[in-house]
């Protein structure tokens, strides 16, 4: 049995917390209320894609009127052209870049992830660890690109490790960041309950860093692709990355502008996907 004072602050600040939530609640209601939802949505994918599409012309133009060489720099027909002819060879190395991401993704993000509890739950360990993980971003990925591929091989998981590696920093440190701000009023009521160390992480500390480990895993789907590219430009027999070396080399650029722009449209579904989940890991993190 607490305290009656304590007691009596514990249950005026949970009341305070519940209020505030449901005050939160309310305008996240009234503001849905207010937006055009799924019109709303639709009208400025809408207008993205009528911007690309009005650049894309342009550029088209530009090209034509100016008479670039296609060498130096294709006109957007002729990449849809190359597009289209080498599609089977194109989505195989798409395939390959994509397994690829998402193995890094799911390592990297499972490493930073276990590093920051760690780090959160041993005031030792997260000052000896933490020196590790600046050093494991100062050093350039393309420094240490040869080196993966020699330990690793030129497959899979050379690429998979530094993809892993780039994604492991953002994930790592906004999780950890998110662990040690949670609200002090919720830490104070798990230690009036006798909550161990363990009980207060995975009951509270957790839960209130979630939010952080959303905007962590965004993060690393926007630069995920970079340590599988990087990779396949330092040594590789597939992928993406590998198809852009080849055709720069010979000169085709409308291959390559071919391979970026599927690339490009990779991301563009990775972050799709991570938005979901994100939005499915906190759904009670609305946002604005």
């Amino acid at each position: 049995m607490l305290p009656g004072p304590i007691r009596k602050r514990a249950e005026v600040w949970m009341a305070s917390q519940l209020q505030a939530n449901v005050e939160d609640r309310r305008r996240e209601t009234d503001g849905a209320a207010a937006t055009p939802g799924y019109l709303g949505r639709i009208r400025a994918r809408a207008t993205a894609v009528a911007s690309v599409l009005g650049a894309l012309l342009i550029a088209e133009m530009v090209i034509r009127v100016l008479d670039v060489p296609a060498y130096l720099l294709p006109a957007p027909s002729r990449v849809l052209s190359t597009l289209t002819a080498q599609t089977e060879f194109l989505l195989r190395h798409t395939g390959i870049t994509a397994l690829e991401i998402v193995l890094g993704l799911m390592a990297g993000a499972l490493a930073g992830t276990v590093t920051a509890l760690i780090m959160a739950l041993s005031p030792l360990l997260m000052r000896t660890l933490n020196p590790v993980l600046v050093v494991s971003q100062a050093l350039p990925v393309f420094a240490i690109a040869p080196l993966l591929v020699i330990w690793f091989g030129f497959g899979l998981a050379s690429k998979i490790v530094m993809a892993g590696l780039i994604i492991y920093f953002p994930v790592a440190v906004a999780f950890l960041d998110g662990l040690r701000r949670t609200d002090e009023g919720l830490l104070d009521i798990g230690r009036l309950n006798g909550a161990s160390r363990a009980q207060m992480l995975g009951l509270i500390r957790v839960p209130s860093a979630m939010p952080y480990l959303a905007t962590g895993l965004k993060v690393a789907a926007t630069v995920a692709p970079i340590g599988a590219i990087v990779g396949e430009w330092v040594g590789a027999s597939a992928g993406l990355g590998f198809v852009m070396l080849h055709a720069n080399a010979r000169m085709e650029t409308d291959l390559l502008f071919a391979a970026l722009v599927l690339l490009a449209t990779l991301a563009l579904m990775l972050r799709a996907v991570v938005d979901r989940f994100c939005r499915a890991l906190v759904p009670w993190h609305a946002e604005a």
